[in-house]
């Protein structure tokens, strides 16, 4: 039994897509067979940005990658000093753990990302030069973008953390202090190995969220992924085909960090005391229906 449901916990998300993309084709066709639509479809033009995408698609999905990874684990290590701050006995520590949560919670991530690019380069605060390593040269928007995008995070990561370190008995701390170690080390070595089991759910959530967030980053001019195909467009004036197909390869990244994360998941609940066997299904993360989280989103 235990077998069959992991055998229809992967073939229904397929289904699903398959189902999903019969309804798309059906309503597509529908409205090329109607009269009252004077668009003309350049169904070619969506086909090659999905079946054989270019060099600029590529390089594109390439960029929205590493942007997510690194803003990712950026915010995921402010998020714990954050926390850890939150926490703390000294109240300056506290504060100012505080402001930075508030602020960035506090105030839209677009103003942030041109406040940080355009506003510090123009008042000759910083200016983000290019950089070049080796053979890479990493663009100044980039940067900035990248930058606003880890100190948004970490205020979200923040409040995560501090909910799977709060659920952390604290009889374990004390259980570490009362065998010699310090508070730093218990914290390193027993509370947050403990806490990652409440923290890597949510933060898998906020990774997924992270992939399309980047899209904004083309009020920068970044040609991420949405820039690429926003270029493309222009080009050829087909919006309803390259932002289809943007969505597409949108659905791709995220169906498959889901995967990773359904399976990272059921590894961290294997020999939990009363944990199940298994996470949420692919549908049901792909879908939505889930529990609440610790995420402040």
């Amino acid at each position: 039994m235990t077998e069959l449901r992991r055998t229809c916990s992967i073939r229904a998300p397929r289904s699903v897509v398959a189902v999903g993309v019969l309804v798309v084709l059906g309503l597509l066709l529908a409205g090329c067979s109607s009269g009252k639509s004077s668009y003309h479809y350049q169904w070619n033009l969506f086909f090659e940005a999905i079946f054989q995408p270019d060099g600029h698609i590529g390089g594109g999905l390439l960029l929205t990658v590493i942007i997510s990874i690194v803003a990712q684990l950026a915010g995921v290590i402010l998020g714990i000093f954050a926390a850890l701050g939150k926490m703390a006995k000294l109240g300056p520590i506290r504060w100012i753990a505080n402001i930075y949560v508030w602020l960035f919670r506090g105030t839209p991530l677009v103003v942030q990302l041109t406040f940080f690019f355009f506003g510090l380069s123009v008042a000759k605060i910083y200016t983000w030069p290019d950089i070049t390593i080796g053979p890479l040269t990493i663009d100044g928007a980039v940067q900035a973008g990248t930058v606003a995008l880890g100190l948004n995070e970490g205020a979200y990561m923040a409040e995560i953390v501090r909910a799977g370190i709060l659920a952390v008995d604290p009889g374990q701390m004390e259980a570490a202090r009362a065998l010699g170690m310090t508070p730093g080390k218990a914290m390193r070595r027993i509370v947050l190995p403990q806490a990652a089991r409440v923290i890597i759910p949510p933060l898998g959530n906020e990774f997924n969220n992270m992939l399309k967030t980047t899209s904004l980053l083309f009020v920068l001019s970044v040609v991420e992924l949405y820039e690429t195909f926003n270029i493309k467009q222009n080009q050829h004036f087909a919006p309803f085909e390259f932002f289809l197909a943007a969505a597409v390869w949108y659905l791709l990244l995220t169906t498959i960090w889901g995967v990773i994360q359904s399976w990272i998941e059921r590894r961290l609940a294997k020999g939990t005391p009363g944990a199940a066997a298994e996470g949420p299904g692919l549908r049901a993360r792909m879908m939505g229906f889930r529990g609440p989280t610790a995420s402040g989103h």
